[in-house]
């Protein structure tokens, strides 16, 4: 059977990879080659991907809350990016056992079928899995655009879906991937004059990640309303991809986490099927 072995949270901020091709010594270099290391030693056979769109994929006039990608491969990034093109396997079979487990527990699941992706799952992949030879499964959750669903209904998507892999019938090993900010504010009134972007709430980020690190979830999921999400930035409902995350792997506390709050985000990795 299949099984989950590790859970990964890390930002997506479009320049990291070429600022740490630029300076290869510093700390975003550092804090993304200790998860790569962490998740190589979980040797991961697929990777389940919760990510928000940046309106690159979807757009206003078909915007899924949640939505499986399930093409047999994928591409980009798909924006304005600066880092390298990609071609990105998928696993088409777990992604449509999934699909159809969630619809089976009442998830008004959309399914994609032909689509590219944008930065915010291939700034992680190429720095996580950067020869790309780990097939992916990409979960979109709609934490961008208003309405945004529930933190507990994104946590209850993540239990849903570490159900579905338990019942699948393939010896593999799925690591769980949450991309995304926890405060930042992108192009709106919550930035400094001149600034493209910024974090409003660094104390939120703070917070979100001690809650994290003692596996406080319930506080996380009864805090985390969509009034504070928004107040942490207009990129605040990212917070939803971790708390799916945290669904599929269970209440466990991680085992290496560093945040960089002038950013508003964190890096984590929760390991438990050690070698």
């Amino acid at each position: 059977m299949a099984k989950i072995v590790a859970g990964i949270g890390v930002p997506h901020t479009p320049m990291f990879p070429d600022l740490v091709a630029r300076r290869p010594l510093s700390e975003v270099a550092v804090l993304f080659a200790e998860v790569e290391r962490r998740v190589a030693a979980a040797r991961p056979d697929v990777m389940i991907v919760f990510d928000s769109d940046h309106l690159n994929t979807f757009f206003f006039d078909n915007m899924p809350t949640f939505c499986i990608g399930a093409a047999e491969q994928t591409s980009g990034p798909n924006d304005l990016t600066k880092m390298p093109q990609y071609d990105v396997p998928i696993s088409t079979g777990l992604a449509h056992h999934i699909y159809e487990h969630l619809v089976g527990e009442g998830f008004d699941l959309s399914l994609t079928e032909e689509f590219e992706i944008d930065h915010s799952i291939l700034v992680p992949l190429h720095f996580i899995t950067p020869k790309m030879n780990v097939p992916i499964v990409p979960i979109f959750i709609n934490g961008l655009a208003p309405p945004i669903p529930r933190a507990k209904r994104c946590y209850a998507l993540g239990q849903a879906v570490r159900a579905a892999v338990t019942a699948w019938p393939r010896e593999v090993r799925v690591a769980v991937l949450a991309s995304g900010s926890f405060s930042l504010e992108i192009g709106g009134p919550r930035i400094s004059h001149g600034q493209r972007s910024g974090v409003p709430d660094p104390a939120w980020a703070q917070h979100v990640q001690d809650l994290m690190m003692a596996g406080k979830i319930n506080e996380l999921l009864e805090e985390a309303t969509t009034g504070r999400m928004q107040a942490a930035g207009n990129i605040g409902g990212e917070l939803l991809n971790w708390i799916a995350m945290l669904g599929a792997i269970g209440p466990r506390k991680p085992k290496f986490m560093e945040a960089q709050l002038d950013h508003g985000h964190a890096f984590g990795v929760w390991r438990w099927d050690l070698p």
